[in-house]
Formats: C-alpha cells, structure tokens, sequence
C-alpha cells in the first residue's frame, strides 16, 4: 500500500462533526468554525463536510433532544455554506484505507477520507485524529471534554 502524505490546499477545510456540533451549540472552538463559515460564504474558503457528518449531527440531537430538534438541526446544517461529500468509488477505497491504518470509527474514516480527497484540512475536537498526523492535514479545536456516565 502507498503511503499517503499530507497535503492540504490552505483555503480548503472539512468539517467534523465535532467541530459543527461545537459551532451548532457554542462550545469552545465555536468562533474559529464560524470564521471558515463566514469566509465560505464569502467565497474565499471552500468548506466540505462528509455525509456521515449530516448523518450523525441527525441522530446525535435525535437521542438527546428527540426527533423534532434533530430535524431543525439538520435543516440548520443543510442551510450551512459547506459542500456535502456523498459516497463514490474512490472516496470508499480511500475511507478502506484509512481505516485499515489507522485507529478510527468507520464514520471518521469516511470523513478524513472526505479531507483527503478534496486536499482539505481536517477541522474537529476529537483525539481519535492524532492518529492521521502525517496523513491528513489537522486542524485541532479544544477537544471535547469526556461527559460523564449515566
């Protein structure tokens, strides 16, 4: 297998679900995802988010807050200037790839798959991602506080 480095086009970035779900619900890091919204909007930055991103800010807010919210916050994302990556051919091999390297939940496969194939930097709060170091380009938000158990 051939070794994947990391190259990002600086005015690119993808979204994690983190990273929106910070933006989404003001948590720290929320101001710098609203910069490269604000930017996006302006047509200076180009701003990816992967499907599986659309798919789990639906059903995270679906099991904390119930359907209704869940669909608001969905017509809030779709309303976001981002492009939205559906899954093809080579966005699978490359999403394949990673998860066989790296230490990652098959949904952040497909998304830093989603980064890599759009030469994006990756914007999220999760440590799962150190893993891509080399790989894919990070840009790290302060991280998610670990919740407590219920």
């Amino acid at each position: 297998m051939r070794a994947i480095t990391a190259v990002a086009d600086p005015d690119r970035f993808t979204l994690d679900t983190s990273a929106l779900v910070a933006y989404l619900e003001d948590e720290p890091g929320a101001d710098r995802v609203q910069d490269i919204l604000f930017r996006s909007d302006r047509g200076s930055v180009r701003v990816f988010a992967s499907f599986m991103t659309y798919m789990e800010v639906l059903y995270g807010v679906w099991r904390r807050r119930g359907e209704r919210e869940a669909k608001g916050a969905y017509l809030r994302l779709k309303a976001l200037p981002m492009e939205r990556m559906s899954q093809n051919e080579r966005l699978l091999v490359t999403a394949a790839r990673i998860k066989a390297s790296c230490p990652l939940s098959v949904a952040d496969a497909w998304i830093a798959a989603t980064a890599r194939e759009t030469s994006s930097t990756l914007v999220h709060k999760d440590p799962e991602f150190r893993s891509l170091r080399g790989e894919v380009p990070l840009l790290e938000l302060p991280l998610k506080g670990r919740r407590p158990t219920r």
